[in-house]
């Protein structure tokens, strides 16, 4: 009796974390925020709107009115890090997402499902190491989702590098392809970062050390990165199970030093693949960055 009683009480408590992290916590987004120190002394505040992994579809209205909501925080700059579609006929719902953010400076890149449609799979295949790529994928209309963007006056920032306007300062600002399906290509982006800008901020979608390792050599202060969902099923007041790249899974989401000079930042993301539908103890986010003088570090 008393067995039959545990394993009743396992299973109830299985199904109610399931219905949890499929129900409610995948719909509980949350906006985080955090201060990065990197700023010249005496220089004002920079507010850097990062948004990445909204992986969206077109009935997720939800999802449409929350982004369309972070307008109110009026940034200085969005930088979105990539996996913004999930659907080949998503492209109306993204623009009606990010349109009020369309009013601010904003940069993108792509990430890996921004190219390929998600495909059904064993969920328990996202808790193995990655797997080989397959060549049999369903492209997704990326080409006509970035034009959108371009045209609503966000930078494309793929092998790009540039200088923004943003706020009270200037944001030197360089950006790759995806490193997941090895499209990054850093040396066409390679050299040292603009020194006259306020801030250098590096951008790309899967946080490889090997390219945190470049925009460091490079002198960039603050690189941000997403396409971990911060590991999306996580142990309670603990690491991510997995990361799906070759960053460390305590370091999985959210504000890191790399170094003495440069800082990154890892958004958890603000959705999931529609064949794997759930987020457990990580929450969908988007997060705005304070970036202040050196000195008010501590």
């Amino acid at each position: 009796m008393r067995a039959t009683t545990a394993v009743v009480a396992a299973g109830a408590t299985g199904a109610g974390a399931l219905f949890y992290g499929t129900v409610i916590e995948r719909n509980a987004f949350t906006l985080r925020h955090f201060d990065v120190p990197v700023l010249a002394d005496g220089a004002a505040a920079i507010r850097v709107l990062h948004i990445s992994d909204l992986h969206i579809t077109a009935r997720q209205r939800r999802k449409h009115e929350w982004v369309r909501g972070l307008a109110r925080l009026a940034p200085d700059l969005v930088v979105n890090t990539g996996d913004t579609l999930s659907a080949r006929d998503a492209i109306p719902a993204v623009m009606h997402s990010l349109e009020p953010l369309f009013a601010f400076p904003g940069v993108f890149v792509p990430g890996n499902n921004d190219y390929f449609a998600p495909r059904p799979k064993n969920p328990a295949r996202y808790f193995q190491a990655p797997q080989p790529l397959s060549g049999h994928r369903n492209p997704l209309p990326w080409p006509q989702l970035a034009g959108a963007m371009v045209r609503a006056g966000w930078t494309d920032l793929t092998h790009v590098r540039t200088v923004l306007a943003a706020g009270p300062g200037k944001v030197a600002m360089a950006g790759t392809d995806d490193p997941y399906l090895h499209r990054a290509r850093y040396e066409q982006i390679a050299g040292p970062a603009e020194p006259d800008a306020s801030v250098r901020i590096g951008v790309t979608h899967s946080p490889e050390p090997s390219i945190l390792s470049s925009f460091a050599g490079d002198g960039y202060d603050l690189v941000l990165a997403g396409h971990t969902h911060g590991g999306q099923v996580r142990v309670p007041f603990g690491p991510a199970l997995v990361t799906n790249c070759g960053i460390e899974r305590t370091r999985a989401r959210w504000l890191h030093q790399w170094d003495e000079r440069m800082y990154f930042h890892i958004s958890a993301g603000l959705g999931t693949s529609p064949y794997a539908p759930i987020r457990f103890c990580c929450r969908p986010e988007a997060t705005l960055l304070t970036l202040l003088p050196r000195g008010a570090a501590g």
